[in-house]
């Protein structure tokens, strides 16, 4: 097997502020009045393509939000891959460290928005190699990171990534949505910032609500746990209040598309992570992040979350 770092701008090993392991995609957006029924047709009104993924839109974000970002999966040299590596060039996420790979592949996704509800259904194809590699990036990347992010591709890669972050103190942010994987106890065991959707959170724990999802996942080794629930705000539970779940209101706006919210939140969470800001911060910031991608469908810059949150 042919491994070869990726070529892109070349950042110092010792200035990422994320690094990302998990999955990327080339999202082909289309937006239509509403959705029709079966057998019907339906006109386009407009259509986009964008970087998608857990991971592929958290770095972007993130990098959007000034930190110096660093994706480490796999990435292959079939059309989609080179798309996510000049998205991910326009944006200032950095390549170097990322492993190119005949048989890697990112995700590619059909998501059609219906605009009178700003809901969504998201059709995905997935397969080949995908995310964290086994052995890559070296451990000298990881110890250079501020934050290291990971989801449920490559597992095997994130467990060994995981485990030399949290033996060397660098926090672990995860973003989960399929339990259903090889070693995700063991992964989740080393996630020290889980931070997952009300219903993924519910479904994994058989809690009734967010607040006890997010008691049911707190653990003294974790830093924080959030569970986000989209308009309804997100429960956080911490190292500094771990006997009860607290809650966080969202900000109110029209949302006209929601496709990556979630995934802006947890950009904008390791963004500010890296920084150093203390939970409440980090949670203000992820949720006006968050709204302006709902609101104005576009993952927001620095200065407009900046502006946003001086007008709350």
């Amino acid at each position: 097997m042919s491994i070869k770092p990726a070529s892109a701008n070349r950042p110092r090993v010792g200035s990422i502020g994320v690094l990302g392991l998990g999955c990327t995609a080339v999202d082909d957006v289309l937006y239509v009045a509403s959705f029709p029924a079966s057998d019907e047709k339906m006109r386009v009104e407009r259509s986009a393509r964008r970087c998608g993924g857990l991971t592929g839109v958290a770095l972007v974000t993130a990098a959007r939000l000034g930190a110096c970002c660093e994706y480490g999966g796999c990435l292959g040299n079939d059309e989609y891959s080179r798309c996510i590596t000049e998205d991910f060039q326009r944006e200032g996420v950095g390549i170097t460290h990322a492993a190119r790979l005949n048989e890697a592949r990112v995700v590619h996704s059909v998501i059609v928005v219906g605009q009178d509800t700003a809901s969504r259904n998201i059709f995905y194809e997935a397969s080949g190699l995908i995310g964290a590699h086994d052995s890559l990036p070296a451990e000298e990347v990881i110890l250079a990171s501020k934050v290291l992010f990971i989801d449920q591709y490559g597992m095997q890669g994130n467990l060994r990534a995981a485990r030399v972050a949290r033996d060397a103190g660098v926090p672990v942010i995860a973003d989960f949505e399929d339990a259903d994987v090889p070693l995700f106890a063991e992964v989740l065991d080393c996630v020290d910032h889980l931070v997952l959707s009300e219903d993924f959170a519910r479904k994994l724990t058989g809690a009734a609500s967010a607040a006890g999802a997010a008691m049911e996942l707190w653990s003294e080794k974790r830093s924080a746990v959030v569970i986000t629930s989209g308009g309804q705000g997100c429960w956080t539970v911490s190292a500094d209040a771990p006997s009860r779940a607290r809650h966080h209101p969202a900000f109110p706006v029209k949302a006209v598309d929601t496709t990556g919210c979630g995934d802006v939140f947890h950009g904008a969470y390791a963004a500010r992570l890296a920084r150093g800001e203390i939970l409440s911060g980090r949670i203000r910031f992820a949720s006006a992040a968050a709204a302006l991608k709902a609101s104005t469908a576009t993952i927001p810059t620095l200065a407009t979350v900046e502006e946003f949150l001086r007008t709350r």
